[in-house]
Order: structure tokens, then sequence, then C-alpha cells
């Protein structure tokens, strides 16, 4: 039985939906680095943040809890890249992986990952603003990257809300 869940977070939308899902679950919310309350091998959901694929946070959450769903929270579409995430964190095919589209805020970011997406926001962002046929998901992509954005939503949490109250 799921008991809690647990996550990682860097600009703050990933706790966003971890605090969401923990609201719509009754179940109690903890951040990786602080949860040291919770039982090892205790089963849980755990969110990270994307980056290239990998949920970060995920390696070090599967050798402490028993993680029964795993999430994602990136800048793609709600859904999308499920099968990049599963292969880039090696995800068992058995275990439940879910996307949500979480935020840009390079404001939010420290180090590294601030210089990082500063760079992808100057090449990415002019590649798709040069683009003529973008799709409404790289519209939405390329005004986060401009602009900000935050899209932490209970809609965007459905899939997953739905998979834990069938599994409860």
């Amino acid at each position: 039985m799921i008991q809690a869940i647990v996550y990682t977070s860097n600009a703050g939308t990933t706790e966003q939906y971890a605090k969401l899902i923990g609201e719509k679950t009754g179940l109690p919310v903890y951040p990786l680095d602080n949860a040291s309350g919770i039982a090892h091998g205790t089963e849980i959901i755990y969110l990270g943040w994307l980056m290239a694929g990998v949920v970060k946070g995920y390696k070090k959450a599967a050798k402490l809890f028993k993680i029964c769903a795993l999430c994602g929270i990136g800048m793609g579409e709600t859904g999308s890249q499920i099968p990049d995430v599963r292969k880039a964190n090696n995800v068992p095919g058995s275990l439940p992986v879910f996307t949500m589209r979480g935020g840009f805020d390079l404001t939010k970011l420290h180090g590294m990952y601030k210089f990082m997406m500063s760079t992808m926001k100057k090449t990415a962002g002019k590649k798709l603003s040069e683009k003529t046929d973008r799709t409404p998901d790289e519209d939405i992509m390329l005004d986060m990257m401009l602009h900000g954005g935050n899209y932490v939503s209970v809609e965007n949490a459905a899939p997953l809300l739905e998979w834990y109250h069938n599994e409860q």
C-alpha cells in the first residue's frame, strides 16, 4: 500500500505537483533529502524533475524506497516522453511512468542548471522561433523559454491520480 509521496524539485513545479497530489490522495509529502522519517522499503510515488529524460533523484529514491509509480516533471506536454523517460532511467516495464508539464523559470535555477538552461533557451529558443510550422506544443515550449510559465494543474496530474485511485 502506497504510504507517501517523495519528490525532488529544482525550480518548484515538482514540489507543487507533489503537494497537489498529496492533497488529492491524502498521502503525506516529503522532499527526498528530508525523507529520513520514512522507513526503508516503504511504498511511495516518486516525482522528480526531468533533465534530458532523466528523472532527478530517481536512482537514490529507488535505493531507499519501493517506488510504485514514477513521475517526471518537465517542459514537455503531459504524457509525452514516457518511452524516453523509461529508457533513460532504466525503468522496469511493470512500473507505471507518468510525465507532466511543469514549467520554466530561469530565475529559480542555480549554478550549472541555470547556465545549461540559459544556453538551451538561446539555441533551442532561436531555432523554435524561426520554425514556421510549429506545433501547439512547440508554441508553448517557445513561450515558456521566452517568458517563463507554470503549467501545474489538476488536469495534468489526472492520469496519475486516476491510476492511484484505481490501485487503492
